[in-house]
């Protein structure tokens, strides 16, 4: 594992924005001056063997994960989750009904010398997909005609859609999210993923969240046309839908109207698994030391709130190392984890993004920053796999 620097093609921007990268606040720099959110100035190599090695470690773990959800719908540990006692009987339901998943993007600690280490599953509403799947591919043959990428992401999704149609209730499905979300990565992954569908022979409708009707004389959910919504695809998190009345609706219907992600990604989105998998694979190499609520034994660790986003509300405890980021979130709890920082390469440190499409491995997106968090002054960087290695 290698940091590059190379000169960025003349034309980048029109080509990135072509293919619909069209949000991007600027990202941060080692001396905190802006650099572009997408940056091919730089990208990563990896040999075969280390792309193989994470592969294997990817595929370790999501299934850690579906026996990590078993487990806690079997001994309903539900409240480590912080989640509302209406919610439990309904997660075990979708659990026991299979209700069908899309997509997840783990995040990683990997340097090249050891394997890789979960920071944590985002497994309901993971971003930076159009970056990973498409825009960094064209980046590669533009740039590097001949060298492979650890990218099988957008021919696997389509796939998934073909797997799963047969699960959802109707050939057409919705695809949702918050207005609210002022930079557009949310509307930006729906849309994409919307193109993918469409790819697989799905008829499509995409629409923002705050536009689902409600009909309370027939008890379902409408798109802005009145047709009924029955398979909807949302960048929502669950744990924001179960707070309000739209969310109760969405669960008391179930499995009449489809969520995808389902209900029981709840339980993989949330970082109180962090600390479920550390009990059931104690000393595992993929894993590091987290508990819930305190810091056990740990002297030096990151205190991560269960619900977190974007880095947020995040401390690091380690002599010489001591950060904290504000927002919103903490209310719910707080899980704590051994800290192991990110790698530094050149100043900036790199969060390997390993994306899973159904249960299997399917690529790589990087994001680096100049500190300890990834947060969203971190810019997304390509990758290649060189012929010769």
């Amino acid at each position: 594992m290698r940091r590059r620097t190379t000169a960025r093609r003349p034309d980048w921007q029109a080509k990135v924005e072509e293919l619909g990268l069209v949000f991007g606040t600027p990202a941060r720099a080692a001396d905190g001056t802006a650099r572009p959110y997408w940056d091919e100035g730089v990208h990563y190599e990896f040999s075969l063997d280390e792309v193989l090695s994470l592969e294997a470690d990817v595929e370790l773990l999501h299934s850690m994960c579906l026996d990590a959800v078993d487990h806690v719908v079997t001994t309903e540990r539900y409240k480590d989750f912080g989640i509302p006692e209406w919610v439990w009987p309904h997660i075990a339901e979708s659990w026991k009904r299979h209700d069908p998943h899309l997509y997840g993007r783990f995040d990683l600690r990997y340097d090249g010398t050891g394997p890789a280490k979960l920071l944590e599953y985002n497994a309901d509403t993971p971003t930076s997909l159009l970056e990973a799947a498409v825009v960094q591919w064209h980046w590669l043959t533009d740039c590097h005609e001949g060298d492979d990428q650890w990218n099988s992401i957008h021919e696997k999704l389509v796939e998934r859609w073909s797997e799963i149609s047969e699960q959802l209730a109707t050939n057409e499905v919705h695809f949702t999210w918050s207005s609210a979300d002022v930079t557009g990565e949310d509307n930006l992954t729906a849309a994409y993923l919307q193109e993918t569908a469409a790819e697989a022979g799905m008829d499509t409708v995409g629409l923002p969240i705050e536009e689902i009707g409600w009909d309370s004389l027939l008890e379902r959910f409408v798109d802005l046309e009145e047709a009924p919504m029955n398979s909807v695809v949302k960048i929502y998190p669950w744990e924001w839908m179960v707070d309000d009345e739209f969310g109760k609706h969405a669960i008391k219907t179930l499995p009449a109207t489809q969520w995808v992600e389902p209900l029981w990604k709840m339980l993989l989105s949330n970082k109180a698994l962090l600390a479920i998998l550390w009990e059931m694979h104690p000393g595992h190499p993929n894993l590091l030391p987290t508990f819930l609520d305190q810091p056990g034994l740990l002297t030096e660790y990151v205190r991560k709130p269960r619900l977190g986003r974007e880095g947020n509300n995040i401390a690091v405890v380690a002599p010489g190392w001591e950060t904290e980021t504000g927002g919103v979130y903490g209310e719910e709890g707080y899980v704590y984890q051994a800290f192991d920082p990110l790698p530094e390469f050149d100043g900036m440190r790199p969060a390997l993004g390993a994306w899973v499409v159904g249960d299997s491995s399917a690529g790589l997106g990087i994001r680096e920053t100049a500190g300890l968090i990834t947060d969203d002054g971190a810019a997304f960087i390509p990758h290649r796999i060189p012929a010769t290695s």
